[in-house]
């Protein structure tokens, strides 16, 4: 058992790692942005059910929530914005995965929810408009907040969600099929 949870903190650093790479797509072009829970559901899912097969107890989830808030502390991120979701992300990953008794089920809806990771970044666009608008005119390239406004209806945030938590889902099943068949 110790040896599987030191295969924990190598999932919560590829998880932390990839979690950034999927905020960095947003900086390719603005529809990027507006799908993080899109490209996190393809990035992260693999990761996330793996480390879930690998433990089946309590503290996966708060193991890889852990791993990108040890992230969010190193790049001076860790605001309330970006903590609060994670956590309870984790939480509800975590009940999930006991609820259903660290089930295949349970652990692919968990992955699926564990996949928001990148919410606190995301979510902006349709809570937190002017705040994001004026962050895209200071960091991004001219025109980019314009674009970005324009690409991010108040509609778009459900068919984001419901195609990310689908793509989670497709992959989660695929990594179970390659890697974990028999598990």
């Amino acid at each position: 058992m110790k040896n599987k949870w030191k295969k924990m903190i190598l999932y919560a650093v590829l998880y932390a790692a990839v979690s950034a790479v999927v905020c960095f797509t947003g900086a390719v072009h603005p529809v990027l942005f507006v799908c993080y829970q899109i490209t996190a559901g393809i990035l992260l899912s693999g990761i996330i059910i793996t480390a879930f097969q690998q433990v089946k107890a309590f503290g996966a989830a708060v193991c890889l929530a852990l791993g990108m808030l040890c992230l969010l502390v190193l790049i001076s991120d860790a605001v309330p914005w970006h903590v609060i979701p994670l956590i309870v992300i984790a939480a509800a990953a975590e009940a999930i995965r006991a609820a259903t008794g660290y089930s295949r089920m349970g652990d692919l809806i968990s992955a699926a929810v564990m996949s928001f990771s990148t919410f606190g970044y995301y979510g902006r666009i349709w809570f937190n408009r002017a705040y994001t608008y004026e962050c895209a005119l200071e960091e991004m390239p001219a025109g980019y907040g314009d674009g970005l406004m324009a690409v991010s209806p108040s509609w778009a945030l459900p068919l984001v969600v419901v195609i990310g938590i689908a793509a989670s889902l497709f992959v989660s099943n695929l990594t179970l099929r390659m890697f974990h068949h028999g598990e």
